[in-house]
């Protein structure tokens, strides 16, 4: 009898094991790796994933009567043996259930929703003679045109004035034959950038020869990319890319945000005609497609967000993480992997280089280079030699004390006319979306909250108010709910807030908002970004997303406004992102011919953050913050683990905290490099009804850590989410 060792698509941590199913007859070619349809108690059709096939007798006892699997799901096993072994490794190091993370190498959870797509398309099946058909001009014609096309599609008929009666009729004859062919989707297949010639620079050719090396060696190597913005990182990436594919090799090349991947895909576009995109904006169907063509081997050169890491690629020769210190890189809901972390061993299994850029590296892998675990490669200075943008700081409290109360200082008000008037191009970012941050009564100062989480709502447009953490929406209220006044008030400023503001100033400016709320559609980036980049706008004004990779020669201005937010924020990280946001955003200015210029309106300028942010220097804030994060035993002196005990009783989801703090201390009381904080409210202390309460691990012995949270059984209770390395550490 052959049976089978199945891990069922239930993501439920208590029932993380595999079950045992028989192998009917029919599917003796089942191997480890393909996908099958199983009951499961007393459901049916249940995905299931097969871990290995094994004969037994038929009279071996087991503890329970089992069941045969009721249908495979695909033509091919879906999981490659390198697949598999990168989903038990995910499951291991994020202790997680292996359903949960072998779910991350399909484009959809549920296979049955996804459906091929196929097209009729028309052939000759052989000679003709013209003289055969001068009776039937319309056949004639037909056959003619099929002689000239070797094949028309059923869609193409209209085109070419032939009806469908004709074509049946020619098929009746045997002269033509029809059939269907399966139609791969593709939304960058439209993409046509325009070649352009430059010569590389010293340090760009010095980056690509070390990264061939390790291409070449076949030997896994990592590296550290940090160029200046606009100094030409991507076309390292596209000639060691060309090193990879002219060895037989293939490429990954992870982009942050959906919102960036147009201009990548353009860039290689350039060179490779084996350039696939994967990313959740598009549909299941073309997701499916996509892994469909790499299975067949058409793909060559895989782009996308993090998920691009998971499909079917083999012998990948190079990886690329661009922007590597993007928040973007970690997933918010389970399992909470950091896909830099994931690439990096990706890397491993396949004995490929991998390269991490940016302008503004991260803390933990600028320190990796430091200590020589990342080679590091610089690129100083931008191409052609433009320099980098001037910036100036504006203290909005000293706007404040000369009477001006807009949202826009009167530098940035100077520069933005100064642009316009240049005819050219201005971006500017505010943090925050919605028409307001919140809504207040000004007499006894209550502000509005999420009824689930407890976090302040905020007002849009549609006169509602929103919670962008449960997608709650209300209607707000005429009177306050707390002491009964009418004096409600919007405070704040979001993004539609600031578009409004710009029409005073400039109403004959043309002007596009990026942000969460205009970009819900189907690579909505991508069409925002190519109107502002035709010309046709003069402002862009949006959120994180229009800060980071953009590169429009036009640009000249850029002003970032409460660039200092970040600061408020109750976490280690809040000065990194406050120095990445300034420099990243700056960098968009005066890429090209004509010089930039950059407006940092900020109320804390003299926080470090901003200070070095605004004079670009990258070298010092890292020495300023590393020693603050080494004093205080923070990445990268430590690895991090956030525990979030969740209950729909306070008391008991804090009483099981303390619990497991006390048993974590008499455990690692002797480690000197082990700590534990907590427990605390969570940052969203209550969410679904659900209270929630966070413990904080920092360690250098990540591998004993996880060791005893297993060993505890913490990983199989839904009520206890494991965060290994978390970016939010409340």
């Amino acid at each position: 009898m052959l049976i089978a060792e199945i891990c069922t698509n239930i993501q439920v941590q208590v029932i993380d094991r595999p079950f045992t199913y028989i192998v009917p007859n029919h599917m003796k070619f089942l191997t480890a790796g393909w996908r099958v349809f199983v009951p499961f108690g007393n459901r049916q059709k249940i995905d299931g994933f097969v871990l290995s096939v094994r004969e037994v007798d038929d009279d071996q006892n087991f503890a329970f009567k089992l069941k045969p699997i009721d249908d495979v799901i695909d033509d091919v096993a879906w999981f490659t043996p390198e697949m598999l072994n990168a989903a038990k490794w995910l499951a291991d190091f994020y202790l997680c259930p292996l359903a949960q993370a072998m779910s991350l190498f399909m484009p959809v959870k549920h296979s049955r929703k996804i459906k091929a797509k196929f097209e009729k398309i028309f052939k000759l099946a052989g000679n003709f003679n013209d003289a055969d058909f001068k009776r039937t001009p319309a056949q004639l014609q037909a056959l003619k045109i099929l002689r000239e096309e070797s094949e028309l599609t059923f869609a193409q008929l209209k085109n070419f004035k032939i009806s469908n009666v004709t074509m049946n009729k020619l098929c009746d004859t045997g002269i033509v034959k029809s059939e269907m062919r399966r139609v791969l989707r593709d939304s960058y297949a439209d993409i046509k950038p325009v070649p352009k010639i430059f010569d590389l620079t010293a340090e760009q050719i010095a980056a690509v020869d070390a990264v061939k090396k390790s291409i070449d060696a076949k030997k896994f190597q990592g590296f550290l990319l940090h160029g200046v913005t606009g100094s030409g990182k991507t076309q390292v990436y596209i000639e060691a890319a060309k090193v990879a594919r002219q060895a037989g090799r293939r490429v990954i090349i992870l982009v942050p945000e959906i919102a960036l991947t147009g201009q990548i895909v353009t860039n290689f576009k350039m060179h490779f005609s084996d350039v696939f995109v994967i990313h959740s904006g598009l549909s299941v169907e073309e997701r499916n497609d996509t892994f469909y063509r790499i299975r067949n081997g058409e793909a060559g050169i895989i782009i996308g967000a993090r998920s691009a890491l998971f499909t079917p690629l083999y012998d990948v020769g190079l990886i690329v993480v661009d922007e590597e210190q993007d928040y973007a890189y970690k997933q918010d809901t389970p399992p909470f992997y950091h896909a830099r972390i994931v690439a990096e061993e990706f890397a491993k299994f396949h004995n490929a280089a991998i390269i991490f850029g940016s302008a503004t590296p991260s803390l933990e892998t600028f320190h990796r280079a430091q200590i020589g675990e990342l080679e590091y490669l610089t690129l100083p200075r931008r191409i052609f030699s433009h320099p980098l943008p001037k910036v100036k700081c504006v203290d909005m409290r000293k706007e404040l004390q000369a009477g001006n109360t807009n949202v826009l200082s009167r530098d940035l008000e100077l520069l933005l006319k100064k642009t316009f008037a240049k005819n050219q191009q201005a971006i500017l970012l505010l943090n925050r979306r919605g028409l307001f941050t919140f809504v207040m009564c000004r007499d006894c100062g209550h502000v509005i909250h999420c009824p689930e989480c407890g976090l302040p709502m905020t007002y849009h447009k549609d006169t509602m108010l929103h919670c962008h953490h449960c997608d709650i929406v209300r209607e707000p209220p005429k009177i306050c709910p707390a002491c009964s006044s009418k004096r409600i008030k919007y405070f704040g400023s979001g993004t539609q807030k600031l578009e409004q503001e710009i029409e005073k100033f400039f109403p004959n400016a043309k002007i596009l908002r990026m942000d969460r709320d205009t970009t819900t559609k189907k690579l909505a980036h991508q069409k925002i970004l190519e109107e502002f980049k035709s010309g046709g706008y003069d402002i862009l004004c949006g959120t994180q997303m229009v800060a980071k990779g953009h590169d429009i020669p036009s640009v000249t201005a850029v002003g970032i406004l409460s660039a200092d937010s970040s600061l408020n924020f109750p976490d280690f990280r809040a000065g990194e992102l406050c120095f990445m946001l300034i420099t990243q955003a700056a960098g968009r200015a005066g890429r090209a011919e004509f010089s930039g210029y950059v407006i940092v309106q900020a109320y804390n300028t003299e926080a470090a953050a901003v200070v070095f942010g605004c004079r670009q220097d990258y070298k010092s804030f890292c020495e300023y913050e590393l020693a603050e994060r080494e004093k205080y035993f923070y990445p990268p002196y430590s690895r991090l683990i956030k525990l979030i005990f969740m209950s729909q009783n306070e008391d008991y989801a804090r009483e099981r905290a303390e619990f497991f703090v006390n048993e974590f201390k008499a455990e690692f009381d002797c480690a000197v490099q082990t700590e534990i904080e907590g427990p605390i409210p969570a940052l969203i202390a209550k969410l679904h009804d659900v209270f929630r309460f966070t413990v904080l691990i920092k360690t250098e012995n990540l591998d004993a850590v996880r060791e005893f949270l297993r060993k505890k059984n913490l990983h199989v209770f839904d009520s206890v989410q494991i965060d290994i390395d978390p970016l939010v550490t409340n």
